[in-house]
């Protein structure tokens, strides 16, 4: 099962290179990925099935893993490509009482999304 992976890296040039060889080298494929710059560092949410295997390569590398999260993790139906899609899904899962805490898109056209409760909103999405 897939999962994210948050990483802080210093925010100067060659910190994302260093993190896209440590996990290259180590055969870790990146299925997903975001990243922003905030106070002097990169936070960078990494999507990867190989959980042990991208610690060990991150690790190794001397950066540092702050911390795992089970994420829902959907392939985007083509027909869900309109204006207004994400609003009508995020206040089912809002109507559900459930906070949605990290969402961004991944590989073979699927969205990440971490909440409060991943069951319930899986069940919101839904209905």
């Amino acid at each position: 099962m897939a999962k994210d992976l948050l990483v802080t890296l210093d925010d100067r040039p060659g910190t994302l290179a260093d993190l896209g060889e440590a996990l290259g080298n180590a055969g870790v494929n990146i299925e997903g990925i975001c990243g922003i710059t905030e106070e002097g560092r990169g936070i960078i949410h990494l999507l990867v099935e190989d959980v042990a295997g991208a610690r060990r390569a991150i690790e190794g590398a001397g950066m540092k893993v702050e911390g795992e999260t089970d994420v829902i993790v959907e392939e985007i139906p083509g027909d869900v490509d309109q204006p207004g899609i994400l609003g009508a899904v995020a206040r089912k899962v809002a109507d559900a009482g459930v906070n949605v805490s990290l969402v961004y898109l991944a590989t073979n056209n699927r969205s990440v999304v971490a909440t409060s409760d991943n069951e319930k909103a899986r069940q919101a999405r839904r209905s």
